[in-house]
């Protein structure tokens, strides 16, 4: 038996792993042509490239990690960063959604994804510096807020980035993937207009994130065509606990109200908590529509009429452009803007 068949033997036993110089000899091409075929090389010819890939297989080759990184100036790292604290991350669904889809598209590639929140008190010098350091080749930013300027000083780096949301700078040309943000709070106006509700009030998202803004907008530009006067606009914090206090400051300031539109599924499901708990009924008395479709139900079954949000495809498609970012780097990107679209349930069904 030859060297050639036992050696993935001998290194499953314990042994040696392989080094690039079997896998030449077992290929029958010079080193280099080897490592140019492991490393993406152009100038291999397709004949000595399956030789090589069929050698790797059968050496059971696993290239040094640490050296193609010096060749290739890569780390075959990305990072996804976001400048929220632990808790929330960890209780808001969006996010999970956000690193599965990342991850889907890192699938097919020798990728691994470092995660980086941001705490309370935290330097964001130090993601910053550590972004910089050549630690990662590339960047996702999701749900970055206006006090976050660091987040698109990443541009001038050089450091590949990507943003799930509209950043606050455009004219920075990052690219970007968003959904139709506008427009999706136009369709919850015109879809509450359209029961026949005339009197509502929005539970909106914090002032310092694009996506609230423009959902805000698109409220007002619906009612606006619906011939509704712009009614009462609190802000929370796309937490449950955040909208089910702003829905009760707007029952309290509005007691008439009977429609009310929350800018995440989370806040809804607060907006109905609330009221319920002052003695009225959904979608009865008060027709709630939500945002992100992550097919939650409230206490007691109840579905959410909601703008739906693609969460997963998008973080998809922020990877994928990622990819091609770092993969060429003179490239220009343009954005990937999703459509909105409104899913009818229960909480405002007519």
């Amino acid at each position: 038996m030859n060297e050639k068949t036992t050696r993935p033997a001998l290194a499953r036993a314990g042994r040696p792993s392989p080094t690039l110089e079997d896998l030449a000899s077992a290929a029958g091409v010079s080193r280099s042509t080897a490592s140019r075929a492991i490393n993406g090389g152009s100038k291999v010819s397709p004949e000595a490239q399956a030789a090589v890939d069929a050698a790797i297989i059968t050496l059971g080759y696993t290239p040094n990690r640490a050296a193609r990184s010096l060749v290739t100036r890569r780390t075959a790292s990305v990072a996804l960063v976001i400048p929220e604290p632990d808790a929330r991350v960890m209780m808001d669904p969006y996010f999970a959604a956000v690193i599965t889809g990342v991850n889907e598209a890192l699938r097919n590639t020798d990728m691994q994804l470092v995660l980086l929140m941001s705490r309370a008190g935290d330097d964001s010098a130090r993601t910053l510096r550590y972004l910089r350091g050549g630690h990662v080749d590339g960047a996702i930013v999701v749900s970055h807020h206006r006090a976050d300027d660091w987040v698109e000083t990443l541009g001038e780096t050089g450091l590949p980035t990507v943003f799930i949301g509209r950043p606050w700078d455009t004219a920075s040309g990052l690219p970007f993937v968003d959904l139709d943000n506008f427009e999706g709070g136009r369709l919850a106006a015109r879809h509450l207009a359209q029961m026949g509700r005339t009197r509502l009030g929005t539970v909106a998202g914090p002032t310092d994130m694009t996506a609230a803004v423009d959902r805000l907008e698109g409220w007002m530009r619906g009612l606006s065509e619906a011939g509704l006067q712009p009614g009462p606009v609190i802000h929370g914090d796309f937490t449950t606990a955040g909208g089910a206090g702003a829905a009760k400051s707007l029952l309290t300031q509005s007691p008439g109200l009977d429609g009310i539109f929350a800018a995440s599924d989370l806040m809804a499901l607060g907006v109905v908590d609330a009221v319920r708990s002052m003695g009225r009924r959904v979608p009865d008395d008060v027709a709630v529509v939500g945002f992100d479709n992550h097919s939650i139900l409230a206490a007691d079954g109840l579905g959410l009429t909601t703008v739906a949000h693609p969460m997963v495809d998008m973080a998809v498609a922020a990877g994928q452009l990622l990819i091609r970012a770092i993969e060429n780097p003179d490239q220009r990107l343009d954005p990937v803007i999703y459509p909105a679209e409104l899913v009818v349930r229960g909480s405002a069904a007519s």
